[in-house]
């Protein structure tokens, strides 16, 4: 599903709203994906699972293991590096060349020298309103939560073992101003 070429998401989580502004020219299958996942209400009810105070916040990993097991057979390719990985902005995460599928990541400071050199975390965006909401989420459980348990068994292991970690109650495309 093609997006356009700019389009703004509304997050409504357990802590409040935050927007990101996407610009496909920044990374096209990056944004591509994003909107199709935010179209098809694919981020309602996902946790932040990993939070990492002064480096990222980390979401995506559906709370249905069947809609994992989906998605993680929809890799997509790398994009070049168009902006770097600055505070508020976005970009999906991978483990290996050509692995990114749904989860994303705000970088929460410039993490430019940690990750530009990598080339493979091209930003799609970045965060334009509630900033202070993502500071205000649970670090509690920092990176504890194991995320090929999130994968095989969804939100009963998180709602288990780290019941307060905080969620998004919705994800929706809206008008830019």
């Amino acid at each position: 599903m093609r997006s356009p070429d700019s389009y703004r998401v509304r997050f409504e989580t357990s802590k409040g709203p935050f927007a990101i502004e996407v610009t496909r020219a920044l990374a096209p299958h990056g944004a591509d994906r994003f909107y199709e996942l935010v179209t098809i209400g694919y981020y309602a009810g996902n946790r932040f699972f990993r939070m990492v105070p002064g480096f990222v916040v980390q979401f995506g990993i559906h709370g249905d293991p069947a809609v994992n097991a989906k998605w993680a057979q929809a890799a997509m390719a790398d994009e070049p590096m168009r902006q770097s990985n600055t505070r508020g902005t976005v970009a999906f995460t991978t483990v290996d060349a050509n692995s990114r599928t749904v989860q994303l990541f705000v970088n929460m400071a410039d993490n430019s020298t940690k990750l530009d050199r990598q080339r493979v975390f091209a930003p799609i965006g970045v965060v334009v309103e509630g900033m202070d909401v993502l500071e205000r989420l649970n670090v509690e459980y920092g990176e504890d939560p194991v995320q090929s348990r999130i994968m095989s068994r969804g939100n009963k292991y998180l709602d288990r073992w780290f019941p307060a970690l905080d969620s998004i109650v919705s994800a929706t495309v809206v008008p830019s101003p």
